[in-house]
């Protein structure tokens, strides 16, 4: 892989934001294993999101690092699809993953609780929406590791950018 083509890719944002969907069709694009962060959240996690309680970042440690965990012992090319909403959390991640890309899906908040709400059979309760955005801290011009891109491109498109930037 060239110093353009990072081993794993993070594709992150809010809920709603469309990271599963993009990163699934990024990892089948790259021949990449794909690993959706949700399945890696504590079952402590889980109920509290359910529940309509946003998790905190000490919450949140303890699955960024199973997740981490998992991407360094997966083979190969890796997209993960995890919110990673503070700066603490990607380098989190990082610390785990080895050098990686970030992906970040650029949402609204009208966007975000209108693709939530519309989901049926996933834990995160609609409601939460509003914490996302206050917990979120979008990368910055120090994360040189991180991209933008606007949540509202239609896939087709959004795909083709993504992949322009991973390789």
């Amino acid at each position: 892989m060239s110093a353009l083509a990072p081993r794993v890719v993070v594709v992150m944002g809010v809920a709603g934001a469309g990271k599963s969907t993009l990163a699934a069709a990024l990892a089948r694009a790259l021949g990449a294993r794909f690993i959706e962060g949700d399945a890696y959240h504590p079952e402590g996690n889980i109920a509290a999101m359910a529940a309509g309680r946003p998790l905190t970042d000490a919450m949140r440690e303890g699955w960024l690092d199973r997740l981490a965990e998992a991407g360094a012992k997966t083979p190969g090319r890796v997209v993960v699809a995890c919110s990673a909403l503070r700066h603490a959390h990607r380098d989190r991640l990082q610390a785990g993953l080895g050098v990686c890309r970030f992906l970040y899906l650029a949402c609204d908040a009208e966007t975000a609780a209108a693709r939530v709400a519309a989901r049926s059979g996933h834990f995160f309760a609609p409601e939460l929406v509003p914490s996302q955005f206050a917990a979120l801290e979008p990368p910055g011009p120090d994360e040189r590791d991180a991209v933008t891109f606007a949540a509202a491109l239609p896939p087709g498109r959004l795909l083709a950018e993504a992949l322009r930037h991973v390789g």
